[in-house]
């Protein structure tokens, strides 16, 4: 499952913040230069640089797994370690310096299977016949100091691209909470794909989402890199330039 992100964004002071809520010029999308490996890097507005890395070290996969375990904990849910590496797995962090601020993990449907399946084998199976070729985003956790839309719309995006360009998969699914079901529908585009269901992994309802991967690419080219977007209430604006997708895929396929 992934952790809420429907939860208030309360302002900062301006130096403070780790992510403001609107910023006020255009995104500052670069490539990093102090990180090699760097997916890429980007800042908020106030200046604030962070990095997308993919978690590819023991050192890292430990930083984001203390980071999901401790959020987990604090909303009263169970989790486990990330898993080691795999071909049809990737874990992305956004960092800023060596602090990992924010997860997430994106998996390829292959012979491991998905995750979402334990809950939705029926469903999964369902959309397998119907030719889609499946993605799945989970152990999602972000920094209680994170308060706004930049380090999430960067990370989402490497994921999707993930997803969509590099293994050429049509659609995401998520299981969230249902309380925030809306919230993502709202920010990102997610459909319900079946009804609330207990998930005994983090001992907590779920409900599982689609995303339609054709409708995260329209949004980016129409809205990503924007960042301030009168009267655009979604994440698309916070992602990154289309133009820097191709960067993107070439760097994830070197990692």
């Amino acid at each position: 499952m992934s952790e809420v992100l429907a939860a208030g964004y309360r302002a900062r002071e301006p130096g403070a913040a780790i992510v403001g809520f609107h910023a006020a010029y255009d995104a500052l999308d670069r490539w990093s230069t102090r990180s090699s490996d760097a997916i890429v890097e980007s800042s908020d507005e106030f200046e604030n640089r962070f990095e997308v890395r993919v978690a590819n070290s023991s050192s890292r996969r430990v930083r984001a797994s203390s980071l999901i375990q401790r959020r987990y904990a604090w909303r009263g849910y169970a989790a486990t370690p990330l898993a080691g590496e795999s071909p049809s797995r990737v874990t992305l962090s956004a960092c800023i310096e060596d602090e990992t601020v924010a997860t997430i993990t994106a998996g390829i449907d292959s012979d491991e299977g998905l995750y979402v399946a334990q809950c939705y084998a029926e469903e999964v199976r369902a959309l397998r016949k119907e030719g889609r070729s499946l993605c799945e985003f989970t152990k999602l956790a972000v920094d209680e100091s994170v308060r706004g839309h930049a380090v999430l719309g960067a990370i989402f995006h490497v994921a999707c691209t993930y997803a969509s360009e590099v293994h050429r998969c049509t659609d995401v699914l998520i299981e969230v909470n249902p309380r925030h079901v809306r919230f993502y529908q709202r920010m990102l585009g997610f459909q319900p794909a079946a009804g609330e269901r207990l998930d005994p992994a983090v001992n907590a309802p779920a409900v599982l989402l689609r995303l339609d991967l054709r409708h995260a690419a329209r949004e980016i080219e129409r809205l990503g890199g924007r960042r301030k977007c009168d009267g655009e209430r979604s994440f698309y604006p916070f992602f990154l330039s289309p133009s820097l997708s191709p960067e993107i895929v070439s760097r994830l396929q070197r990692c």
